[in-house]
């Protein structure tokens, strides 16, 4: 069977990865296709495709947007995204200054801690990159704070904790018009993690629909026991296609692989066809 992963990050947001590496990744996996869902860029696609080319793989330009909902961080994932569009580009690089505004308060609290470090030190570490929390962890780790990237979250960066900022985000309806003005598919990310009730996640499924949600992630690398039946129940309710990712980040998420997520994830290529018929 014929199997994608539709859920990937590299090194563009918050993987390890980069692009080139995650085609490697994907052709050891055998994956027919993945795709490139970097945290508010599309900066990554070009060197996908590129690399890709010659292999019987295929990549698939998308990007993930954080929202704000209900006091909850929601991830709205666009698939088909036209990643050559300069309107779209205008509009991504907005969220990149959103994220720049937040990064430079975790910067001032970071030096009060005693890690003496500036903006433009952090760029060069971790040049051509949207910086992320995972990027600060690194940091933290490196000089001793922490463990590990887990514990420089637990510790630091967690929502509550010293070094969390939050930041100006999209709502979701805003994310999906945003997606949808690229021609892309909007996908909800891993309803489970939001650790909303069963009636909350009916209710925001029921939003997003009227807003243009075209899918949900059923197949996900942290579901467990009923986990994939209760987002079915909600993707057949609500008349949404079943999407499935295993949210690769490379090292920052060491438990998980490309495609197999934490061993057991299978995404079928069928998934996808329908996917893509329909923004076609």
């Amino acid at each position: 069977m014929k199997t994608v992963d539709l859920h990937v990050h590299s090194t563009f947001s918050d993987g390890t990865l980069t692009p080139s590496d995650l085609v490697r990744e994907a052709i050891k996996y055998n994956l027919s296709a993945f795709a490139l869902t970097d945290h508010d860029t599309v900066k990554g696609i070009p060197e996908a495709i590129e690399a890709a080319g010659g292999h019987d793989l295929e990549i698939i330009p998308g990007i993930e947007v954080s929202t704000f909902y209900l006091d909850k961080e929601i991830h709205i994932v666009g698939l088909f995204v036209d990643y050559k569009s300069e309107v779209f580009a205008k509009e991504l690089d907005k969220e990149v200054a959103r994220r720049n505004e937040r990064n430079l308060v975790i910067i001032e609290r970071m030096n009060e801690m005693g890690i003496r470090i500036t903006y433009e030190e952090l760029q060069e570490i971790f040049p051509d990159r949207i910086i992320a929390r995972p990027h600060f962890a690194h940091i933290l780790v490196k000089h001793g704070f922490a463990r590990d990237i887990p514990d420089a979250f637990s510790k630091y960066l967690a929502e509550d904790m010293p070094l969390y900022v939050p930041r100006k985000r999209n709502t979701p309806k805003e994310a999906i018009e945003l997606i949808k003005s690229a021609g892309g598919a909007t996908i909800l990310a891993h309803p489970l993690l939001y650790h909303l009730s069963f009636g909350e996640l009916s209710k925001l499924c029921r939003e997003l629909k009227e807003y243009g949600l075209d899918g949900i992630e059923t197949l996900y690398s942290a579901n467990r026991g009923f986990d994939e039946l209760t987002v079915r129940k909600l993707a057949k309710e609500f008349g949404l296609l079943e999407s499935g990712g295993s949210d690769f980040h490379g090292q920052n998420k060491p438990h998980i692989k490309m495609g197999t997520g934490c061993g057991s994830l299978v995404v079928p290529y069928s998934l996808l066809d329908k996917i893509r018929d329909s923004v076609s």
